[in-house]
């Protein structure tokens, strides 16, 4: 394996700043996890937890490993430049329609999931298919992002990939068996402030870099091209364009902050609507790490334009292109820095994980639920076993997770980088699940006959429209960016023309 070409030097300092950063976080996750003695307390908080609090677990769990390894590529590449950046025009608006309208519907009752709402909408069964759908999503996706941080930390530390994914595994189920959602949104917010430390002393460390510092960067950058900030280009098969941006981005993005249980679960731990909605606006501020990150690539493009890299390095880039910061980080990073670096990698990661498992472990314990276990006062014995099998299947999710993981060694051969890999993966269940949920905020409900057609043709769709330029058909002019649109518009559209007015009856 070409990785071996170059040897790790990552020394015993920088293990003990991870080490570090992992004992003192489980310290801290334990001491502020409480008693949880209810599933309400267990998923929810006990809905006492402060409003900032949850919105910095929603920004560490919204960045994770792809965003700080795979966003430098982006603006490093031949080419490339800040047009990413249009992207965040999506987020910002999707953010405020979730704050504005998904919020309220959510917070009309007592509730766990957005799948809980769709039920109560649209019926049981449609209910079982969002958790389905959920489950998909989030099994793919998830274990996507955990092979990523196992791949960076093999160019990095040298670990073998497969005990780098059991190892950020085991920690996130300890940490969300502590105490539940409590535990999660504390030690998330520990991880969100090492991941802004760890992004900013990466713009700094590769400035310092360079020779000439900032002035030179900027100038080479110039040169390239590298601050375009706008592409207005209609070309539908360009992926970093305004109009992407403005219209294709927020279905994604409502997708993933209004059904997505993974982020949406942390609107349900509020202690009140409006504090659900400061929540989701100031979670706004993850948009600074993807500049930071962005600045990190410009910075490494002037680096490389003084210190090319060796045909070790070169054959290693040629393989994956996801190692480009971490061959950095080898190359010029201090002791200790790159042990803060490898911490940010390993919060991004974990944040998002432990997140994860208490979304799935809540969506699945739905299926058992009634509705007088989720009541605060619920009777004790009752309420300890529902919290005791909820722990059980967080280790049952995680173990499925890191298994997962290690399928998509195999997997990522196929895309060009990671940030691909990772977004690729939600394509199939977003569109359908935002799709279903605009059908259920219709003020005129249907029923559910039309949602099992429509989901199923949208799924069809997403994998038509990724898989035929695969099998060896001419290649789509579409980003894959445009799939969440036509997915939700294909599931919302056949169960609107196929379902009925709920009340409405057949004549006999």
């Amino acid at each position: 394996m070409v990785l071996a070409a170059i040897p790790s030097k990552f020394t015993a300092v920088d293990w003990l700043v991870v080490a570090g950063y992992l004992v003192g976080t489980t310290l801290i996750g334990a001491k502020l996890a409480g008693k949880q003695a209810t599933i309400r307390d267990f998923f929810l908080g006990g809905r006492k937890l402060p409003w900032w609090a949850i919105s910095g677990s929603i920004i560490a769990t919204e960045i994770s490993a792809a965003t700080i390894i795979g966003v430098p590529t982006i603006s490093y590449a031949i080419g490339g430049n800040l047009t990413y950046l249009q992207l965040a025009l999506g987020s910002i608006l999707a953010r405020w329609i979730v704050a504005k309208y998904f919020v309220r519907r959510f917070y009309e009752h007592e509730i766990y999931s957005p799948y809980d709402y769709a039920g109560a909408r649209l019926g049981p069964r449609v209910k079982h298919t969002t958790t389905g759908l959920f489950f998909l999503g989030a099994v793919l996706g998830q274990g996507a992002r955990l092979f990523i941080t196992a791949s960076v930390l093999g160019v990095v530390a040298g670990l073998n990939p497969i005990p780098a994914i059991w190892l950020m595994g085991a920690f996130a189920i300890g940490w969300t068996l502590l105490g539940g959602m409590t535990t999660v949104i504390w030690t998330d917010v520990i991880q969100f402030g090492v991941i802004i430390v760890g992004a900013i002393l990466a713009l700094i460390a590769s400035i310092a870099a360079v020779p000439g510092g900032a002035s030179e960067v900027i100038r080479v950058a110039h040169e390239a091209g590298k601050f375009q900030l706008f592409d207005f280009s209609t070309d539908p098969s360009r992926e970093y364009t305004f109009w992407c941006g403005i219209l294709a981005l927020p279905f994604l993005n409502l997708a993933a902050f209004g059904t997505d249980q993974v982020m949406a679960q942390r609107i349900f731990c509020c202690r009140s609507e409006r504090d659900a909605r400061k929540a989701i606006l100031w979670s706004n501020v993850s948009l600074f790490i993807p500049v930071l990150m962005l600045g990190v690539g410009i910075a490494l493009y002037a680096y490389f334009q003084h210190r090319p890299l060796t045909a070790e390095e070169t054959v290693q880039l040629a393989t994956d292109k996801q190692r480009l910061f971490p061959l950095f980080i080898l190359r010029e990073l201090p002791v200790g820095v790159r042990g803060i670096l490898v911490a940010a990698i390993f919060a991004a990661s974990i944040s998002t994980l432990e997140g994860a498992l208490a979304a799935l472990s809540q969506a699945t314990m739905s299926f058992f639920l009634r509705q007088s276990d989720l009541a605060p006062d619920v009777e004790s014995s009752r309420a300890n076993r529902a919290v005791a099998w909820s722990k059980v299947l967080v280790i049952g999710w995680g173990a499925l997770l890191c298994l997962m993981a290690m399928g998509c060694i195999e997997l990522s051969k196929q895309y060009n980088n990671v940030i691909d890999l990772a977004l690729s993966l939600a394509r199939y269940t977003y569109g359908p699940l935002l799709g279903v949920f605009l059908l259920a905020f219709l003020a005129r409900r249907r029923d559910d006959r039309g949602l099992f057609w429509g989901v199923g043709a949208a799924i069809a769709v997403v994998l038509a429209l990724t898989w035929y330029p695969v099998a060896g058909g001419r290649p789509l002019p579409l980003s894959p960016f445009w799939h969440y649109p036509i997915a939700t518009g294909v599931t919302f559209t056949v169960g609107y023309l196929v379902g009925r007015p709920i009340g409405e009856r057949k004549n006999p």
